[in-house]
């Protein structure tokens, strides 16, 4: 637990420019370690913001090195909302703790020892690692059932029901279309959403595998949670 410590230096992380811009992650990591501060008593007299994907490694994010060493300066305590805001490898986390000769406080772990935080950062790593190799498997499954999804002839069978039956009769086809797409679809999203996978983490491993949506583009995270919706999921 933080004691005695008055000054404290924050750093967050969101993966995408989209995410720095909307606030969407950054306003939850701001959240947390406000609270933590306050609860101790200190002040946050420096912020640093890193829009960079946890695969790139800690020595290589500038913002983070800058925490570091304003926090090593001031003789401040660098806070963290999570584990994860520092990487996805324990050995990240692991280096933070015993290279860089500062206080460091992770605000969904406030009384846990570096010996604790090591330990749950080779786990979380190991999850996540498992996650991935789930759904790759997955994927890969329902693939091998047969399942194509999005692009290709649905669109043009679309244009052809409209020129035949007219826009009011469309929309019923069109909804009929989505339904099916959706049946479709379960197969690959069920298992993402059982291994707790946001909705732009599911688009982002949909997109990699190559998957299209149903007017043949890229998955986003909002298109994610309307198949969700509709699969009642």
């Amino acid at each position: 637990m933080l004691q005695n410590t008055t000054k404290m230096v924050a750093y967050y992380r969101v993966s995408t420019a989209k995410q720095g811009r909307s606030g969407l992650g950054l306003e939850a990591q701001k959240a947390a370690v406000d609270g933590y501060a306050a609860f101790h008593g200190a002040v946050v007299s420096e912020e640093f913001t890193e829009i960079e994907s946890g695969r790139k490694r800690s020595q290589e994010r500038p913002q983070l090195q800058a925490a570091i060493a304003i926090a090593r300066a001031k003789r401040a305590t660098l806070c963290v909302a999570k584990l994860d805001r520092v990487g996805r490898r324990a050995a990240d986390v692991l280096k933070l703790l015993d290279d860089a000769k500062v206080k460091v406080a992770f605000a969904d772990s406030p009384n846990a020892s570096p010996l604790q935080l090591g330990i749950l950062a080779v786990v979380a790593e190991e999850e996540a690692r498992a996650i991935s190799a789930r759904t790759k498997a997955a994927l890969a499954a329902a693939k091998a059932r047969g399942k194509r999804l999005g692009g290709g002839d649905g669109g043009r069978a679309l244009a052809a029901y409209r020129a035949e039956h007219g826009n009011a009769l469309a929309c019923a086809g069109a909804k009929r279309g989505a339904d099916d797409f959706a049946r479709d679809a379960r197969a690959f999203v069920e298992p993402l959403v059982r291994e707790r996978m946001s909705d732009a983490a599911i688009a982002a491993a949909l997109n990699a595998e190559g998957i299209e949506t149903r007017r043949g583009g890229r998955w986003h995270e909002t298109s994610v949670r309307r198949l969700r919706a509709r699969l009642a999921l």
